[in-house]
């Protein structure tokens, strides 16, 4: 833990939570000062219990037995005692109320990590989603998040334990410099043992937990999401053992931290008692008598080290515990820097033309998948990119509407060039349908309004009717409320494909493309839906990227890629 961890710490923290966080502080400070009068009051009042002679003999006790005129050293012990009491209850209360809050404090930030976390990956642009793993992202918001506050709690905690420690040393350093300064210098040596022993490996667990947890929720996502296949193949087995080397490297990593965190308290209490018990049989053989004379000392240091050695545990144990989970305060200080897309609320409108010019585009450095396109695209219009596979086809699809951004090279609409500004406004006016439907665990309506609170069941069914789904839906099923299954596993191909036509129109947009999205239909179902669709894209520009001829026939124009290059075909079909 350094400079780096609060700096971390600040960055991930709202104001509102550094304000929270320096009123725990406080508090903190409060409690320390109430557990070092709780362990400083005890002696006082068990000796003049002992002995009613110290009323008259300690200055303090002889000024309040007579500010309040006790009639017998009885009623002020009686006093005394009642007083702790109402003290020793007052310091319960305010040891749950500090943990109460501190529990608030670590656990609530949970919420607004994992929001902060979503909502920047949410504003990734689609270049960084891509390059990016969700398994991993998954992960972050799920378990990271959740392990930072954990951090955050040790935090506060070996804070307010360093503050009751730094007290009490001090009332042992008034009673007795020298054997204080003595114990400290041995405490010292056997904490810096244990830092340089056991919190070293709690550090490599730490590491080894965030490893093999990646590669648990890599397997997880998929073998669900290859369930299929997985079966088809018979590879159970194979999937079985890379789950077991996951799991169990990430519960090993998890044992061992649990394991070592118990080493600093027993070795802790071990030697200050150990120490206790040497110091009293060094002043018995040196003075061959007994420690009646020496027995308040003892007493005060024995219960000194009695709050002070679980102070130093627990101080060690939140050491550990934040080193065992700093991977993920790396992780969600990664994250949370990571710069989102901010895009403008200029609108742009589309009444002419689309047009690249000279746009080259590469996912890796210096090799450029598009290279110097030129293309226009007039309002209406119905073309068609084809091409081999990796060409280029759908990353110059995501280009004409905006979810990428060329690395050279304009897109103009209307002659207006498209930038941040305006490229949210010019995304709305897209419908896209891709070639893999991905329909989540929900009704058909959720589903055609992704995203959207609030459904316009008008909208929905009309959207659906064009598609050419909503009879079947309503004959069969329950209507625009049917449940589609996890990945729209209840509905064919066909018709998942039909309620992703629906999802596309739904928003009644200027441009619809079809990322070879028929592809995976059969003949009949292919030719049915492509009507469908030229039907509903008549008074709209469609952008078609296909392999089969007969899905664009009736295309207006034909564009091949090859080679990073874009040329228009002859129509010979």
């Amino acid at each position: 833990m350094n400079i780096n961890f609060i700096k971390k710490l600040n960055l991930i923290l709202s104001r509102r939570d550094k304000i929270f966080l320096l009123f725990l502080l406080i508090f903190s400070i409060f409690v320390a000062i109430i557990e070092t009068f709780a362990i400083s009051i005890i002696m006082p009042f068990i000796a003049v219990a002992v002995n009613f002679k110290m009323v008259q003999e300690n200055k303090y006790f002889h000024y309040f037995y007579h500010l309040f005129n006790f009639s017998s050293p009885v009623y002020f012990v009686a006093a005394f005692g009642i007083l702790l009491i109402i003290f020793y209850l007052f310091r319960g209360a305010i040891n749950i109320i500090y943990y109460f809050f501190l529990g608030k404090f670590s656990a609530g930030r949970y919420h607004n990590i994992a929001y902060k976390l979503f909502s920047n990956y949410m504003s990734m642009s689609y270049m960084q989603f891509i390059d990016s793993n969700t398994s991993d992202l998954s992960k972050t918001i799920i378990t990271e998040a959740y392990n930072l506050t954990l951090i955050i709690n040790s935090f506060l905690l070996l804070l307010s334990e360093i503050f009751v420690t730094i007290f009490i040393y001090f009332i042992l350093l008034y009673i007795n410099w020298k054997m204080t300064i003595l114990l400290t210098a041995f405490l010292i040596l056997n904490i810096i043992f244990l830092l340089k022993t056991v919190s070293n490996q709690i550090k490599k667990s730490g590491e080894k937990r965030e490893k093999f947890q990646r590669k648990f929720y890599k397997i997880l996502n998929s073998s669900f999401g290859n369930f299929k296949l997985i079966k088809l193949k018979s590879k159970e087995k194979n999937v079985l053992n890379s789950f077991f080397e996951s799991s169990i490297g990430f519960a090993s990593a998890n044992i061992k931290n649990q394991s070592l965190s118990f080493v600093p308290k027993y070795f802790l209490e071990s030697i200050g008692f150990s120490l206790i018990s040497f110091f009293v049989v060094y002043s018995v053989l040196k003075n061959h008598t007994d420690i009646r004379n020496i027995l308040p000392l003892i007493s005060i240091f024995i219960l000194g080290l009695y709050r002070l050695l679980p102070s130093a545990n627990r101080i060690l144990s939140n050491y550990n515990n934040i080193i065992f989970f700093n991977k993920s305060l790396d992780m969600v200080h990664k994250d949370i820097r990571q710069i989102p897309e901010e895009l403008g609320n200029d609108t742009v409108e589309f009444n002419r033309q689309i047009v690249l010019k000279n746009v080259s585009f590469s996912y890796v450095e210096n090799k450029a998948i598009l290279k110097n396109i030129n293309l226009t695209v007039k309002k209406g219009e119905k073309i068609a990119i084809t091409g081999e596979t990796g060409s280029g086809k759908s990353t110059l699809a995501d280009l004409i509407i905006g979810l990428l951004k060329p690395d050279t090279g304009e897109i103009l609409i209307d002659d207006i060039m498209l930038n941040n500004k305006n490229i949210k406004s010019w995304r709305n006016k897209a419908g896209y349908i891709p070639q893999t439907i991905y329909l989540f665990d929900g009704t058909v309506a959720q589903n055609v309004v992704i995203g959207d609170d609030i459904i316009d069941e008008d909208k929905v069914r009309a959207a659906l009717k064009k598609a050419n789904i909503l009879d079947f839906l309503e004959k069969y099923h329950e209507g625009i409320y049917t449940k589609v299954g996890e990945g729209g596993i209840k509905l064919s191909g066909g018709q998942k494909q039909r309620v992703a036509i629906a999802r596309a129109l739904y928003d009644d947009p200027d441009i619809l493309v079809l990322d070879e999205a028929t592809s995976s239909l059969d003949n009949k179902t292919e030719s049915q839906v492509m009507d469908e669709i030229y039907e509903v894209g008549k008074d709209k520009t469609l952008i078609i990227i296909a392999h089969s001829l007969s899905t664009i026939e009736r295309c207006d124009k034909v564009y091949r890629l090859e080679d990073g290059t874009i040329e228009v075909l002859q129509r010979s079909f």
